[in-house]
């Protein structure tokens, strides 16, 4: 995957994520501020506009990435994404190409880094119930194709998302609310996976 197809693909997601602004806002006024929405949009268009202005190779790209992430006043989400998006950044190729382990190798990363920051798993409620499968579909695929890879990730992350409406929140405002926040999702493992639906789109 070049660095242009790459960069395509951020850019996806992150219209993916400001497509759903008002759907992730719904989701957060039920226990939450009621400002996910607003934030990730934020998120969405300071990643696009680093994006689109980067310089050099993929490394360069994603780390003006968690730069122009790093400065934005928000929510919780603002580290945290950064801390991510700083993780894909680490071990990312200098250069214009990635390759299939490549890019298995970034989001290992990514999600180690993001993993010693948070401290959420599974049935936490929260982002990482996106991000964790998504990544373990990512670290799991043995083929050679990164549209089948990124796809693959975006089920596994739509398909976590969903599972949170299961679960009782562990973490933030919403945790106040115990049981009542079974049957919504939660907002931020919402946003997730609408990144990874648009890193889907090549």
């Amino acid at each position: 995957m070049t660095r242009e197809q790459f960069a395509s693909r951020l850019l996806n997601a992150c219209a993916s994520v400001m497509a759903a602004e008002q759907e992730l806002t719904e989701i957060d006024s039920k226990f939450g501020d009621a400002d996910h929405g607003l934030t990730m949009a934020k998120i969405a268009r300071a990643i696009t506009e680093a994006v689109e202005d980067a310089d050099g190779g993929i490394q360069t790209m994603l780390d003006d990435a968690a730069m122009a992430v790093m400065s934005l006043n928000g929510g919780s989400a603002v580290p945290l994404w950064n801390t991510w998006l700083d993780g894909l950044q680490e071990e990312a190729p200098e250069g214009e190409e990635i390759d299939v382990p490549g890019i298995q190798t970034i989001f290992a990363k990514a999600l180690e880094e993001l993993n010693e920051m948070s401290g959420a798993q599974v049935g936490d409620k929260t982002m990482m119930d996106a991000l964790i499968p998504a990544s373990e579909a990512i670290a799991a695929y043995e083929g050679s194709d990164e549209d089948a890879l990124f796809a693959a990730a975006a089920a596994a992350a739509a398909a976590g998302a969903e599972n949170t409406k299961n679960f009782v929140s562990k973490f933030g405002r919403a945790k106040s609310y115990g049981t009542q926040t079974i049957g919504t999702p939660d907002a931020g493992a919402v946003s997730m996976a609408r990144f990874f639906q648009g890193l889907a789109q090549a």
